[in-house]
């Protein structure tokens, strides 16, 4: 399995604290299955000033040495949406895309609407890059109108999950959304979003079970493999719908 969305780096976001509580994450996340993990730091926050890519990149090649190469750790960015996105994106270095790839990590914020989510959708198409919405499940814009989701999905968005969501950890509301979402085929990748070894922590296996359960093998394996190596190798989706596919080579 690879987890896009975990929060490992210590010093600079709000996951591990130290050197080996992220050395300690990587660990229970290869016991529990997962080969590839992409670290993603908060970006565009007030709280930390973690785009010094070179600073990121030497905190994920401390992690990694603790390794011995299992897993093997990849670097991002959790990226926080405002009206300043688009400009910040365009002036280097600018916030981390998803392993380097076209795809971006885009947190919505979880008490206002952002309300122009179909145009910056356009935006980002225009400008090559695949946006993929973090947790829906927690964003009351996304997870009360599925409508909505369905229509910046046609448009080219992507969705990401929370495990803990689709196993009913984060609670029955999350859990609701997660399965809605999962019905309306508008979920693209399952990740942990983990914080730490205790609270939050790695593992996409219990909701890699979960999915197959209800909606079959194929499925579990396309949210926790196949989707999130795709955008790791920088590509289209697997079977991904042609206009889509068409933006993604105007990079």
């Amino acid at each position: 399995m690879i987890d896009l969305h975990l929060h490992l780096l210590p010093g600079i976001d709000d996951g591990a604290d130290d050197l080996d509580t992220a050395a300690a994450m990587c660990r229970q996340a290869a016991e529990d299955g997962c080969v590839t993990l992409v670290a993603t730091p908060h970006q565009r926050t007030e709280r930390w000033e973690n785009l010094d890519a070179g600073l990121l990149e030497a905190l994920r090649r401390q992690v990694e040495a603790e390794l011995d190469g299992r897993p093997r750790v990849l670097l991002g960015g959790e990226i926080r949406v405002d009206s300043a996105l688009l400009d910040d994106l365009a002036a280097p270095p600018g916030p981390l895309s998803l392993a380097g790839s076209r795809y971006l990590l885009l947190e919505l914020d979880r008490q206002r609407p952002h309300g122009a989510l179909p145009e910056l959708v356009h935006e980002l198409a225009v400008r090559g890059r695949v946006p993929v919405f973090a947790h829906p499940e927690f964003i009351p814009e996304l997870a009360g109108d599925l409508d909505l989701a369905a229509e910046l999905a046609a448009a080219g968005a992507l969705f990401q999950v929370t495990a803990a969501s689709v196993t009913g950890d984060f609670g029955r509301a999350a859990r609701t959304v997660c399965r809605a979402m999962l019905e309306a085929g508008l979920v693209h990748f399952v990740a942990s979003d983990a914080h730490g070894t205790r609270y939050r922590p790695p593992g996409l296996s219990q909701a890699r079970q979960e999915i197959a359960r209800h909606w079959g093998e194929a499925a579990a394996q396309r949210l926790t493999h196949d989707n999130p190596l795709a955008v790791i190798e920088d590509r289209p989706l697997p079977g991904q719908a042609p206009a889509t596919a068409a933006f993604m080579e105007a990079r």
